[in-house]
């Protein structure tokens, strides 16, 4: 299934997308798609529904986050090797973690808002884990029972404020927008191996990211098992699985994001996004 969100931000409704590629009303069913609904049992209970009956969304309203009420946004860093060399650091032994507030989520075709005093605003498409299920010291081998799907992630950063400035990560990481996410959250049954995904971005028309989930350094199972050794995981968090080359900062000389850019970004089988580059004024 292609479970998303549809409506005004912060109002939005629950949707699935029909064989036909239109949206069709789930707020009869289920009052939202957030954790509440990704364990086994509701998931089949949706997937029993014939879509026919459900009431058609007009498709031109404005998708939203494709989860409600997430928890947590974990993200990690330096995941692909190629990456990793073109921003100059050595492949990690274990996955870096990070974390990036759950307020920098928005909508898919949402404005991508450039903060205050930012000079180096960059791109990451990355391949977003969503949790089912509880996970807590989970080995590798039960990691992926733990997975409800997968969906599309931009994780915006602001290179200054990351690297430059003194801290951790997570402040470059964090602004309002710098999270888009879906459109949809596919189910895992549709995504036969989330090993083996392309995924792309494109600044202005130009393609600027062009990988695959094959170069991961930590693959998905990997990245659950070992997460949850250290915090428990909760249905409706999101896991960033990190990003592969072409990133801004990389380029020589590096290129960031500046008013009136159009990105456009997408994972094989999880659908795209494309975001209006804003500034906050």
């Amino acid at each position: 299934m292609k479970l998303l969100r549809y409506g005004p931000d912060g109002l939005e409704k629950p949707g699935v997308l029909d064989k036909d590629g239109h949206i069709r009303d789930l707020s009869g069913i289920i009052s939202d798609i957030d954790g509440a609904c990704l364990n086994a049992d509701q998931l089949k209970k949706l997937s029993d529904t014939e879509l026919s009956t459900l009431p058609l969304v007009d498709d031109k309203t404005r998708i939203g986050p494709c989860i409600a009420k997430v928890g947590k946004l974990i993200c990690i860093g330096l995941n692909y090797s190629d990456h990793a060399a073109e921003t100059g650091a050595a492949v990690p032994t274990e996955p870096i973690v990070f974390m990036k507030a759950t307020s920098a989520i928005s909508g898919p075709y949402d404005n991508l808002v450039i903060p205050r005093n930012s000079t180096k605003t960059d791109w990451e498409v990355e391949l977003g884990v969503v949790i089912g299920t509880k996970a807590k010291y989970v080995t590798e081998d039960e990691a992926m029972s733990h997975v409800a799907g997968y969906c599309v992630v931009n994780d915006v950063s602001e290179r200054e404020f990351q690297i430059e400035r003194q801290g951790q990560w997570t402040k470059g990481k964090s602004a309002d927008t710098f999270a888009p996410i879906g459109p949809w959250l596919v189910t895992k049954d549709e995504v036969s191996d989330p090993q083996n995904l392309s995924l792309w971005l494109k600044l202005n028309g130009q393609t600027m990211q062009d990988g695959s989930t094959r170069t991961m350094v930590f693959g998905v199972a990997h990245v659950v098992s070992y997460l949850s050794q250290f915090m428990s995981l909760h249905p409706g968090d999101i896991i960033c699985t990190g990003t592969p080359p072409g990133v801004g900062l990389g380029m020589k000389p590096p290129r960031f994001l500046k008013q009136g850019d159009i990105v456009e970004l997408g994972i094989e089988g999880l659908g795209t996004q494309k975001q209006n580059v804003d500034k906050d004024l």
